[in-house]
């Protein structure tokens, strides 16, 4: 059942993704929506959230591929 799961919302991920990239539209895809939530776009205004944003997105970056590359010990 998790499998099938799974391969739906990589299935929906990639309808979603690949009509953004399609459209062409800013603002639409994926990379873009991080961009913008963790202040990393090109003239994103720095405020009082920038850093802690910018560190959970890189703590959670650094947490994924060593539980990834471990075999889930991390």
């Amino acid at each position: 059942m998790f499998t099938a799961a799974w391969i739906a919302w990589i299935g929906a991920f990639c309808v979603i993704e690949g009509a953004a990239l399609y459209l062409k539209e800013p603002g639409d895809t994926f990379s873009e929506h991080i961009w913008k939530w963790f202040h990393t776009a090109k003239g994103t205004v720095p405020d009082r959230t920038t850093r802690l944003r910018r560190f959970v997105l890189v703590a959670f970056m650094a947490w994924l591929s060593a539980h990834f590359l471990t075999g889930g010990v991390f």
